[in-house]
């Protein structure tokens, strides 16, 4: 049977019935066989790090061609939520993989300046606070509903590089504290994921430049008013749920913000 003349998937033990598709009728076939696969790894199915069932067992749980499988699954890994592996199989991708776990962090050292080093993390505060009007609003908060803020010191080779702050919504980070960030020796996200299920899936960013008021200068060790990268990322889970607020300053002197486009 041909991907073009199958039938939308039926039940077939998924984890939501396939008539619940919620797709539009013109939706192509291999796009209903991903809503079913992210529901899944939604769901909790499969977990971080996982391997999710092979293309053939997939097309016969849903009732499809391998190849609408296939498409699905390649869709999926150029998202960066599955990985696959030659000869492995193919699993539910997890920030502490090391292709993965830096891969929203876009600052990279100038070689003619400065010798890429280790990177150290220092937090500086850890709190439960109401949400102020501006981050309930981006994080699709009530102004009342509390938030956990987490303010934070990127160190490259010893240098203080990045200022970060941070706004969570408190419901989804109970026990989050500047201690068991500071413990934690992966990154951020990777905590975010194993400790409390939460997992950034995608993220927009906004850049601007500004200049270092007296507070951040002392932090970040430059002059005030020394130019600085402005980078406000909203990061989304499943279903373009937003789950953190970060904004970042960034010195530029020995760095650059690096992105590839496609």
């Amino acid at each position: 049977m041909t991907a073009a003349s199958e039938t939308p998937p039926a039940g077939s033990g998924a984890p939501v019935s396939a008539p619940a598709l919620n797709a539009p009728s013109f939706s192509p076939l291999y796009q209903q066989i991903k809503t079913l696969i992210l529901r899944s790894l939604q769901s909790g199915e499969w977990r971080p790090g996982e391997a999710i069932p092979s293309e053939i067992d997939l097309a016969a749980r849903f009732k499809v061609s391998q190849g609408t499988v296939r498409k699905a699954v390649d869709e999926l890994a150029a998202e960066n939520l599955l990985l696959r592996r030659q000869g492995k199989g193919t699993f539910v991708a997890t920030h502490a993989e090391e292709q993965v776990q830096y891969r929203f962090l876009r600052l990279a050292s100038d070689p003619s300046t400065t010798a890429q080093g280790s990177t150290q993390r220092e937090f500086l505060d850890c709190r439960r606070m109401p949400a102020p009007a501006d981050v309930a609003a981006v994080l699709q908060l009530r102004p009342e509903d509390a938030v956990v803020e987490v303010r934070r010191v990127l160190h490259f080779s010893g240098q203080p590089v990045v200022l970060d702050d941070i706004w969570l919504p408190a419901p989804l980070f109970k026990g989050l504290t500047a201690e068991r960030l500071s413990e934690y020796r992966g990154p951020m996200y990777g905590l975010f994921e194993s400790e409390f299920g939460v997992r950034m899936i995608r993220a927009e960013e906004k850049i601007r430049a500004v200049s270092a008021d007296e507070t951040v200068a002392a932090l970040l060790k430059v002059a005030p008013g020394t130019p600085l990268l402005s980078v406000e990322r909203l990061a989304f889970t499943y279903g373009d749920q937003p789950v953190e607020l970060r904004r970042g300053l960034y010195r530029t002197d020995r760095h650059y913000y690096r992105n590839e486009l496609s």
